[in-house]
């Protein structure tokens, strides 16, 4: 009897915990990606900030001050993708923005898909090319499609990037009308998606101007022998859109969508967890005339701290922050100026000319092998070799790209030469690593050139000019809200522990391509 008893007892406790468990998830999670965001500034502008935005976060929230990406090169769309797949674009297929196509020769956008119509917007879009499952997807099928999944950004391929494969609506705003744009990709427009038609970008463009927060931004100062200019920006011109899109004021109508989401959308309304992407812009202003914009780029974060601070209060109010997962990190920074003159400084520079170079290299594989055009295509510093006439003459491609490699290290200005054959069969380094991962056999060159730092990729025939740099940027990782502890970490940590963090969260599997531990 009295081992019944105990047993009984301990059969309820198990029980309680795991009722206690099965309920004890967030309703909502929020996954904000900041275009750009890097640490350096995050804390030279902190005298500026209110309480409630970034403050609130880093005093209350898990903060990883070191956080990495595990691929180069680094944009965009292949930060995005890899945060929400918890993997690298060896697996999940985004390389970049936008690649060169073998089968068409020419570039091919990272979302673009002709068998969908966009809403509001000319642009046909799916994730199609994304190759495995993200945080999304997976909430989707664990919850048999019950979760909502939603995802906001001033940019299409972050939009849809982020919102996956099953997503219930991804938006973003068209370069081309100023509009709140989508895709028939994700079903029926939803009908809380109309109530953002009614204050939109196109129809208030013209009389927009952007002027510094307050006189305190104006005056404030943390760049090294920088005069602070005042600045005032309107948005004219066939590029106004795109424009208005690299400003200040764009996280505003982030913002405004995100609560749209939540007020309309009806996320985090019920006891079946729902996700909702978000992403704001910390970047350089790009105007059409090449001038300083330091001034911009203080008042763009200041901005932003605003905008969090009016989401996370809606977060709050509607949801309830304890209730919801918040976690805040950076695509990195890949922007490169090239205004700079270094050569009026004697520092080492020049041009390494990728057109110019995919001649002379197919001319020297003409007198090794005989006529033919061995170089299909070139975009940025990768080169497309023709993979049929290799087979017609019976040439080994692993040979062929000895001989490439040979012959591009003799160009002024070329540190390294990555084949694709070094890529994914040589000895294994830190730096071959990092490219493999941001590397792809189905949409990445044959061979990638590395210049110098301080040298610039040109490309004449696109009208193109990048240059080379390794600075290192740090951008942190802030886990908010839901049980999260105030800690500062500073152990490094890459971003593919983002979506089997957030999974381990919610219990449900992390994305199918990833292979990383949770943090915590």
């Amino acid at each position: 009897m009295k081992k019944q008893i105990l047993t009984t007892f301990f059969a309820s406790i198990a029980m309680a915990g795991t009722m206690a468990q099965t309920g004890s998830v967030p309703r909502l999670v929020v996954g904000i990606s900041i275009d750009q965001f890097r640490s350096d500034y995050l804390n030279a502008f902190m005298p500026l900030y209110g309480e409630g935005g970034f403050k609130l976060l880093l005093e209350n929230g898990q903060v990883y001050s070191n956080v990495q990406y595990q691929h180069v090169p680094l944009d965009r769309a292949s930060a995005i993708a890899s945060i929400v797949t918890g993997t690298v674009p060896y697996n999940h297929g985004i390389i970049a923005e936008e690649w060169m196509s073998r089968t068409e020769l020419h570039t091919n956008y990272c979302v673009d898909d002709r068998n969908f119509k966009g809403v509001e917007t000319n642009d046909g879009s799916s994730p199609k090319n994304l190759l495995v499952s993200t945080i999304g997807d997976e909430l989707k099928v664990a919850t048999k499609g019950k979760a909502l999944v939603y995802s906001v950004a001033p940019y299409r391929e972050a939009a849809v990037l982020a919102a996956g494969h099953t997503a219930d609506w991804a938006m973003w705003i068209d370069s081309q009308n100023g509009k709140w744009a989508g895709t028939t990709y994700y079903g029926q427009t939803p009908s809380w998606f109309r109530y953002l038609d009614g204050n939109a970008v196109a129809d208030k463009i013209s009389t927009l101007t952007w002027k510094p927060t307050n006189d305190v931004v104006g005056s404030y100062n943390y760049y090294l022998l920088t005069a602070q200019k005042p600045f005032s920006h309107h948005f004219t011109a066939d590029s106004r859109f795109r424009v208005f899109k690299t400003s200040g004021l764009v996280n505003e109508e982030v913002t405004r969508a995100a609560r749209s989401c939540l007020e309309n959308g009806n996320a985090g309304m019920d006891d079946v967890t729902d996700f909702l992407s978000v992403c704001y812009y910390a970047g350089n202003f790009h105007p059409d005339n090449a001038v300083s914009t330091t001034t911009e780029l203080q008042d763009t974060y200041i901005r932003l701290d605003a905008e969090l601070s009016t989401l996370l209060k809606k977060i709050d109010q509607l949801v309830g922050l304890d209730k919801t997962l918040i976690y805040v990190t950076s695509t990195g920074y890949d922007e490169v100026d090239n205004s700079e003159e270094l050569s009026q400084y004697r520092i080492p520079t020049g041009d390494f000319n990728i057109n110019r170079c995919a001649t002379l290299l197919n001319m020297y594989l003409c007198a090794m092998y005989g006529n033919g055009q061995y170089v299909e295509s070139y975009y940025r510093n990768q080169f497309y070799l023709n993979h049929k006439l290799l087979e017609q003459k019976q040439l080994k491609l692993a040979e062929v790209l000895e001989h490439c490699e040979d012959f591009l290290f003799q160009f002024s200005g070329v540190r390294d030469v990555f084949t694709s054959h070094r890529i994914t069969q040589g000895a294994w380094t830190p730096g071959i690593s990092a490219i493999r991962n941001g590397f792809n056999p189905k949409c990445s060159g044959d061979i990638i050139v590395q210049v110098s730092p301080g040298w610039n990729i040109v490309d004449e025939d696109r009208n193109t000019k990048r240059m080379q740099r390794d600075s290192f940027f740090e951008f942190p990782l802030i886990f908010f809200g839901y049980t999260i502890k105030p800690e500062k970490v500073a152990t490094p940590v890459t971003v593919d522990c983002i979506a089997p963090t957030v999974a381990h969260h919610i219990r449900i599997r992390a994305p199918n391509a990833c292979s990383s531990a949770p943090l915590f």
